[in-house]
């Protein structure tokens, strides 16, 4: 039970440092809060709803998982290497691509009901 509880605190640590030390997951948080309020007003469905926190739960964790490897990758090799960027580029791109799904997502889930208030 303490290896348990050892590794959850130091998750939550994790945690806490990409929020307090990324601008970017801020903003994401702050979307998140957005489209929960969002989702809240237009009373979304069940399915709705775990599509939005899917959406949600897996750009925040390729945010987390970017800055990991940005952190690793610098410790790694501090001075400017060609391939330490590429892999630290394909990192944000996977974060960009999560982003994008849930952009679509949201766009699918929200959009027939902002048309309906704002057309109606």
């Amino acid at each position: 039970m303490r290896s348990f509880l050892k590794s959850f605190k130091n998750a939550v640590r994790g945690i806490k440092f990409l929020f307090k030390t990324q601008q970017n997951a801020r903003i994401e948080l702050i979307i998140a809060g957005i489209v929960i309020a969002a989702s809240l007003i237009f009373r979304i469905s069940s399915f709705e709803w775990l599509a939005v926190f899917l959406c949600i739960a897996l750009v925040l964790s390729l945010e987390g998982i970017n800055t990991a490897i940005e952190i690793f990758a610098d410790k790694l090799h501090p001075g400017f290497d060609k391939e330490i960027g590429n892999v630290k580029d394909v990192a944000a791109g996977a974060v960009l691509m999560g982003a994008v799904v849930a952009a679509v997502v949201g766009f699918i889930i929200f959009a027939p009901r902002l048309w309906a208030v704002f057309i109606q």
